[in-house]
């Protein structure tokens, strides 16, 4: 009974870490963009407000010049148990040498990105054991970094803009043994994740190839199997009225916030329940061999190409190589549009 009650102790402590990653973000949000206004209009702890505003703009280059992080934060506790909820696993084919910059192209997006997150913005898998003499830095939104409070904890976990001048600086400004992670589908290919499918957003995503030319960073590919596997995404019938809102919606979405929505589900709080938590399908990780890149001050438009297309090989060969054994059927087949 007391082996039972710790299992259950156990799989509560995961499913609460997973729980909170997205609600913690938005309570951290609201409360500088709630109280910033509100101490400097209606109370008389306005200097505060000032303060906090004058903070900000004071450290605003911080974010995109390596900006500020812990390994403290990196190695709670939390992130084990977040990890092992799925469980998520990194791997390696081969070691990073700190001699060198990378960039680590991941893929799929997925609906939220949880094996990247843990991976590389979090010690929970081991990177720094893995990979070591290597500093991952994970690449998202500018929009993040204009938060007070929130900047500072996502910082705290290695992460930085995915913008061309922040991701340059870490490539040519911190020395060697850096990597920048970029999720190069973006959020345009988080629409396409859907279980049993492998699409890519690649074909016409180049910048990527180019900054490690002109930075002189190895490519490195990288794929998570099973990210798609962890929600069911739900895309309705054409000509139906539910699909006509919830294409308008997703237009709306795209025009005013330019950000792309998803209409999705995974399980509950319970086992077999219906809700927004992921179903516990591991997610493995695995990073490819570097593809060595010349450092070109000004590429042309053939040299990416050439580079863009040897990455793609490289990927896809990493694909076909790993597919099997981490859970996806030998007939599935990486679809790159």
């Amino acid at each position: 009974m007391a082996f039972l009650s710790r299992l259950d102790l156990q799989e509560t402590l995961r499913t609460l870490s997973v729980l909170q990653w997205i609600p913690v973000y938005v309570f951290l949000g609201a409360i500088p963009i709630l109280l910033i206004p509100y101490f400097l209009v209606f109370t008389k702890f306005w200097t505060l407000s000032v303060l906090a505003l004058a903070w900000l703009a004071y450290d605003w280059n911080t974010h995109s010049q390596g900006g500020r992080r812990s390994a403290w934060v990196r190695n709670w506790t939390l992130w084990k148990y977040f990890g092992n909820y799925f469980p998520i696993k990194l791997v390696k084919t081969q070691d990073l040498s700190p001699k060198h910059n990378y960039i680590i192209a991941s893929h799929p997006h997925g609906i939220v990105s949880y094996g990247v997150f843990i991976n590389f913005a979090t010690e929970a898998t081991g990177f720094a054991r893995i990979f070591p003499g290597i500093t991952p830095s994970v690449g998202t939104l500018e929009g993040i970094f204009w938060i007070p409070i929130v900047r500072e904890y996502v910082m705290s976990m290695g992460v930085c803009p995915v913008s061309e001048s922040a991701l340059k600086y870490l490539l040519t400004q911190k020395g060697s043994g850096n990597a920048v992670v970029v999720v190069v589908g973006g959020a345009a290919e988080a629409l396409l994740c859907q279980p049993g499918v492998s699409t890519l957003v690649l074909k016409q995503r180049k910048g990527f190839v180019k900054l490690a030319l002109t930075t002189g960073a190895y490519l490195v590919p990288s794929y998570s199997f099973g990210e798609n596997e962890v929600y069911n995404q739900e895309t309705f019938p054409e000509g139906t009225w539910i699909r006509f809102f919830q294409k308008t919606f997703q237009d709306t979405c795209k025009k005013i916030l330019g950000l792309n929505f998803c209409t999705f589900h995974g399980r509950g709080l319970t086992r077999g329940s219906w809700g927004f938590l992921p179903f516990n399908r591991p997610i493995t990780t695995v990073v490819g061999e570097p593809l060595p890149i010349p450092r070109i001050k000004k590429p042309n438009k053939k040299t990416v190409d050439k580079y863009h297309a040897l990455y793609i090989s490289a990927l896809r060969k990493l694909f076909e190589q790993h597919k099997v054994h981490y859970g996806l059927p030998e007939t599935q087949e990486l679809t790159i549009i």
